[in-house]
């Protein structure tokens, strides 16, 4: 499905803008003044007008001074966690409970938006009532100029762009959902995840078994400052998304889920095959076995074959040497994924949320002025 993200000119007046807001920009941050400058002043230069939107910033408990004052600064409403940190989820449960309109906007604090993405998210909804919630993609064009953070964001938006449509899952970088159906599926798990994890594919599991219409429309974009190393990348994929994704799908039984992003057949196989070849390589090595070298060096190049397109488009986009010095870090993404889904089938998983205390508190209903299109 792809949304008309403008409207044509016949129905440009009946989306003429009113003097109430009708988006709830909600942006967690937890030490990071320098990131939130940037993305704070990203948000003002919308071309939305003002009046149509509120800022909210939820200082998960920092201690530095500046992330509020910064917010303070840019005219934000600041809510404050004084217990905190509590993680991105909780925060940005807070921010809806202290939003007045119809659709909430979660933007992360690292994360610079278009000028046009709030004009965007407003206007898909308006033209597409049925959707309940949407999220977006970094762009082309990362913050920091380091090799690992240039593919780790590139390849987000490669996915992204693969995978536009219709989705089961969410991203809370740039993604928008309407706030009634939030509040149905009891917002963000702040039990579960109680650091930056998989909350958002886990809220968008939930609204899609409710019945909840989600996209993925990549043309609503934002700009990701954070530097990545290879140590962090290493660990967010292993502890942060691997490990929690695999406990997610066996709490749910859906080891065998074939979905969108990183779901597919496609990923299972090229992760079974890289782990399969590398073991060849080993047995090789310690045995002497030329036969089991030759199939374990084919195994690898299977999955660098199977990976073409987007080599491809890494060289397309950054030149060849940059998609051949991806490749090894290609291989070790399906690794982590291997190492960490087995240990996702291993090991317990967190304790569920427990239904007598929901992780978004009991609110009052959204008043009629919410001004939800």
């Amino acid at each position: 499905m792809s949304l008309p993200l403008r409207p044509t000119p016949e129905l440009k007046p009946l989306l003429s803008r009113t003097d109430a807001p009708v988006l709830s920009v909600i942006v967690p941050a937890f030490q990071c003044a320098d990131m939130l400058e940037h993305c704070l002043r990203g948000l003002l230069a919308s071309d939305l007008e003002r009046s149509s939107w509120e800022l909210i910033v939820v200082d998960d408990g920092s201690t530095d001074g500046a992330t509020a004052a910064v917010a303070h600064d840019h005219g934000a409403h600041v809510v404050r966690i004084d217990d905190g940190p509590k993680g991105p989820a909780f925060a940005r449960n807070c921010g809806v409970e202290h939003a007045r309109c119809g659709i909430a906007v979660f933007v992360d604090a690292d994360v610079v938006v278009d000028p046009k993405t709030l004009s965007q998210f407003l206007d898909a909804f308006t033209l597409a009532p049925d959707v309940d919630a949407i999220f977006g993609s970094y762009d082309s064009s990362p913050g920091d100029s380091g090799f690992v953070s240039q593919y780790r964001n590139l390849l987000h938006h490669w996915v992204h762009h693969r995978e536009a449509g219709n989705a089961t899952t969410f991203w809370a970088g740039c993604g928008a959902v309407r706030t009634h159906a939030f509040l149905a599926v009891g917002g963000f798990d702040a039990h579960r995840f109680r650091r930056p994890q998989i909350e958002d594919i886990d809220l968008g599991y939930r609204l899609s078994d409710r019945g909840f219409q989600i996209v993925l429309e990549p043309r609503i974009q934002g700009t990701h400052l954070k530097r990545w190393t290879l140590r962090t990348m290493l660990r967010a994929d292993l502890f942060d998304r691997a490990i929690p994704w695999m406990q997610l799908l066996r709490t749910r039984g859906n080891l065998r889920m074939d979905g969108p992003l990183n779901l597919r057949v496609f990923d299972k196989v090229s992760t079974a095959l890289t782990s399969m070849g590398l073991v060849l390589l080993m047995a090789a090595i310690w045995v002497h076995r030329p036969a089991l070298l030759v199939t374990g060096i084919a195994c690898l190049l299977a999955v660098v074959f199977a990976n073409a397109p987007l080599f491809t488009w890494f060289a397309r986009v950054r030149g060849p040497l940059f998609a051949l010095r991806t490749i090894p870090l290609r291989l070790l993404y399906y690794v982590v994924c291997a190492v960490g889904g087995s240990i996702g089938l291993c090991t317990p998983a967190p304790v569920e949320r427990d239904a007598r205390r929901p992780s978004l508190p009991e609110r009052r209903a959204l008043p009629s002025s919410a001004g939800e299109p």
